[in-house]
């Protein structure tokens, strides 16, 4: 596993600190998942960012969140998203959707 370093304000210290204690786990531990959880939640925002612009389908927007198709229409479903599709992409959605 490579080692990565890097500087964080001293709040963010003392909130490691806090929730280190918290899951009584070190902080190497919690900042690799706190990196994880972080990351999944970027890919998942600007997933239904572009989602809701219409610059993604369905099936992309769920490939660059990292969910399974039906995660994603149940993260659209949370976020009441909408979007303009063209006949295109609904084929193209309808076609991936097959193929599950």
């Amino acid at each position: 596993m490579p080692s990565i370093s890097a500087r964080v304000p001293d709040d963010d210290e003392d909130e490691l600190e806090a929730v280190s204690e918290l899951l009584d786990e070190d902080k190497s531990t919690v900042i690799r998942k706190a990196l994880s959880e972080g990351l999944a939640s970027i890919r998942r925002r600007v997933a239904i960012e572009r989602y809701q612009s219409g610059e993604l389908s369905v099936n992309e927007a769920s490939r660059l969140a990292g969910v399974s198709l039906s995660e994603w229409l149940e993260i659209a479903r949370e976020h009441n998203l909408t979007t303009q599709l063209s006949p295109e992409d609904i084929e193209s959605d309808a076609a991936a959707a097959r193929e599950l």
